[in-house]
């Protein structure tokens, strides 16, 4: 039925080493117990739920395989038979001369394991040595890795640290062209203090390594077939048909297909230098991730030049066909009753400047209707069309530092166009272009900075239907949403910005049971327009063929911190921060729409619709009355959520959450309430926090997740009833109550 571990360890042994060495010691128990629920192994029960099978593919066998499982026994003998694996755990942990009995205690037909474990005082690192017998190459070279070393004075005694310090030093040496060189060659002698309980560790090269092991190798010639294939491996590898390019590659390929400046990017190894794993490891990386290879394998012919040993390096890359096309075919469904489907025609071309450059051009269409809302029903389509254009370097006459242990640096450049019709009543054309480039300063952090970004939004008022105008006059419309139209009649936008963007993140190799990540950006516009031109009209704002442009400051940033609370348990945490400052040509107004913040939503505050909250006081959770048409957003953000992730097998997972925040507009903005000060941050933005709570199932399919949440607001910042806090007034009974408070969210993976 499970097992129970009674610690009885020395006094300089805290209680989190004791509570972490034993959820390490239970993890190793033998054998698991069968899965229970409320103390009954229902897997036992569907496992003889139909009797014994009569075949081993009939129905019987497949629902045990599928549903069942077989009982687990107990035995004396896997409680003796675990006692050695334990006692060799807590040694590798560092505390030699601990000591582990058990006995099986039976109740009924129940028995459990019962484990006495004794812990005795752990041993730490007092120094770290690196014995040299002589004064070859390999043994400097054995020397020259001792500065890295991951021991420190003080750290505990840990075996697989000792391990991974091994293999550190193993390719520390294969870095200096010892090819042969293995982690086996490698010894390691403790020498331990007993009385301080201290561990003084040597490592040296045993002394019956193969002799070739420690013999440095140099890169002779480096062969390359960028057109292997299986069927065609004899023509496709015919050195009669090999050319040399200019870095002394041999290059066979007939058709010319690449450009052989293509692999002068990507591979690092030189002729004449001597090996080098990390070089090698990260070639095959980067050829494997420039996107145009399907397979790419290679091969190391050693051989003797002279006195000098030398290897002769061979790539086979398989490409994946230049052009392809693919038709992809969506189903929407939103929160605010729109549902619908599009249809993207992507085009694609893998190799489209013979540098491995991708080229991709979508051509998209969608259409979708409003679901129960009668005669105000209204269907919005939209088309457009993208290109994006990735070359896997950096394309500027400037040089940039990109780390060389990381993939290739990119620049992309992407233009793209779209119309939505809101309705039949107005249409918003979107045209937008990019420049920019994404590299990795090392694993934990990256940059992206685009120089270059302009985005022109247009309303063509010959386009806008009689019926937008008879809203505008109509005197049963809020005055909200006649303010929204008539924001939309002069939404004749133009942002010419610079955005940088900055991604960090813990060691993504070292498993540690804290993990965060950061996401900065900064985003400056209109500064360069600004200057290049002279205003029109004092009072009025500046334009560029008649078209005003918008100047504004915008900064925000993403942090997340995830923390392992048990083996199915994780907190996860995000607080998101941003402020956008529109001055010069936008004083006084907000952001542009495309630059304004939004919260609610099933990435967002769960309890409120999209959009529904903000800016300040004003809302749109208003269920009986949702504005349909253009959403005003604000210019500054500030939302937290936080999150208990509950495993309860391979495929469902439980959540509790409760999320936090609101926005605000820069300067007071009057379209949106009487009161303008009302939508403005001020000191007391406190009182005007949004506050929900909720449940959560997710799906884990492993190739995606599925994620269904239910939630409730806890604080609504608007007055409600006379107070902003609504606990008091949640009644799941009253069907008016959880119809304007249940928010059901449907999302495709984690919300953060």
């Amino acid at each position: 039925m499970g097992t129970d571990i009674v610690m009885h360890a020395d006094s300089t042994v805290s209680e989190t080493e004791q509570s972490a060495l034993e959820d390490q010691l239970m993890t190793l128990a033998r054998p698991r117990p069968n899965k229970q629920l409320f103390g009954y192994p229902y897997k036992v029960g569907l496992y003889y739920l139909f009797g014994e099978p009569r075949s081993k593919n009939g129905f019987r066998s497949w629902f045990r395989r599928k549903f069942g499982e077989e009982p687990v026994f107990a035995s004396a003998k896997a409680i003796s038979s675990s006692i050695p694996i334990w006692e060799a755990t807590l040694k590798n942990e560092g505390y030699f001369g601990s000591q582990v009995s058990g006995e099986l205690k039976e109740e009924g037909y129940k028995a459990r394991g019962v484990y006495q474990v004794n812990v005795k005082p752990r041993f730490y690192i007092d120094s770290v040595a690196f014995y040299l017998t002589d004064s070859s190459v390999v043994q400097k070279a054995l020397r020259a890795t001792s500065d890295r070393t991951i021991f420190k004075k003080g750290d505990p005694y840990r075996f697989d640290n000792i391990k991974l310090e091994r293999e550190r030093i193993s390719q520390a040496i294969k870095q200096r062209g010892f090819y042969y060189f293995l982690p086996d060659y490698i010894t390691i002698l403790a020498d331990n203090d007993s009385a301080n309980h201290q561990t003084t560790l040597i490592f040296a090269i045993k002394p019956d390594m193969p002799a070739a092991a420690g013999v440095p190798y140099y890169i002779r010639d480096i062969f390359i077939y960028p057109n292997y294939n299986l069927s065609t491996a004899r023509q496709d590898t015919n050195l009669r048909r090999a050319y040399q390019s200019d870095q002394q590659f041999i290059i066979v390929d007939s058709t010319r297909r690449f450009n052989p400046k293509l692999f002068r990017d990507v591979v690092t190894l030189q002729h004449g230098s001597r090996y080098n794993a990390r070089q090698q490891d990260l070639t095959l990386s980067r050829l494997i991730n420039v996107g145009a290879f399907k397979f790419v394998r290679n091969r190391f012919d050693p051989a003797q030049q002279g006195d000098s040993a030398v290897l002769d390096v061979h790539y086979y890359l398989t490409p994946y066909p230049a052009k392809s096309m693919r038709l992809e075919l969506d189903g929407t469904s939103r929160s605010n009753n729109f549902s619908g489907t599009q249809a993207i025609l992507s085009w694609r071309d893998r190799n489209f400047l013979r540098r491995a450059e991708l080229l991709t051009v979508n051509a998209n269409v969608g259409i979708e209707f409003q679901v129960g809302a009668g005669d105000q029903s209204l269907t919005n389509y939209r088309y457009g069309a993208d290109a994006t254009l990735s070359f896997p370097r950096l394309v500027s006459p400037l040089s940039f530092r990109a780390d060389q242990r990381q993939a290739l640096p990119k620049t992309n450049v992407t233009m793209g166009y779209q119309t939505n019709i809101r309705g039949g009543l107005y249409r918003i054309n979107a045209f937008q272009t990019t420049f920019g480039y994404a590299w990795r300063q090392s694993q934990r952090l990256e940059h992206v900075f685009q120089p270059f970004n302009a985005n022109y939004t247009f309303v063509p008022l010959d386009k806008v239907d009689s019926r937008f105008y008879d809203i505008l006059i109509d005197p049963e419309v809020p005055d909200v949403i006649k303010a929204q139209y008539n924001n939309i009649l002069s939404s004749d936008q133009l942002i010419l910005s610079t955005l940088y963007t900055l991604n960090y993140t813990s060691s993504p190799r070292i498993p540690l049971p804290t993990t965060f990540r950061i996401t900065s950006n900064v985003e400056v516009a209109g500064n360069l327009a600004n200057l290049l031109t002279k205003q029109q009209v004092p009072g009025q704002q500046t334009t560029i063929f008649k078209v005003p442009f918008a100047q504004f400051l915008r900064l925000d940033g993403d942090f997340r911190l995830y923390r392992r609370l048990g083996k199915n348990l994780n907190w996860a945490n995000r607080l998101f921060t941003g402020v956008g400052i529109p001055y010069g040509n936008s004083k006084g107004f907000q952001l542009p729409l495309a630059r304004q913040y939004f919260v609610g939503g099933s990435n967002s505050i769960r309890a409120f619709r999209p959009r529904a909250i903000g800016p300040g006081l004003y809302t749109r959770d208003t269920i009986r009355n949702v504005p349909t048409f253009q959403d005003g957003g604000g210019d500054i953000r500030l939302e937290a959520n936080t999150e208990l992730r509950a495993k309860l097998n391979k495929y469902l997972e439980l959540a509790f959450f409760v999320d936090a925040g609101n926005i605000w507009t820069y300067y007071p903005a009057a379209r949106f309430t009487a009161d303008p000060q009302a939508t403005a941050f001020t000191s007391e933005f406190y009182k005007q926090v949004a506050v929900g709570t909720g449940v959560g199932l997710r799906i884990d399919l492993s190739y995606f997740l599925l994620r269904f949440d239910l939630a409730t607001p806890l604080r609504k910042p608007y007055k409600t009833n006379g107070s902003e806090w609504v606990i008091d007034q949640i009644n799941f009974r009253d069907r008016d109550w959880r119809k304007q408070n249940l928010v059901f969210n449907i999302g495709v993976g984690y919300p953060f």
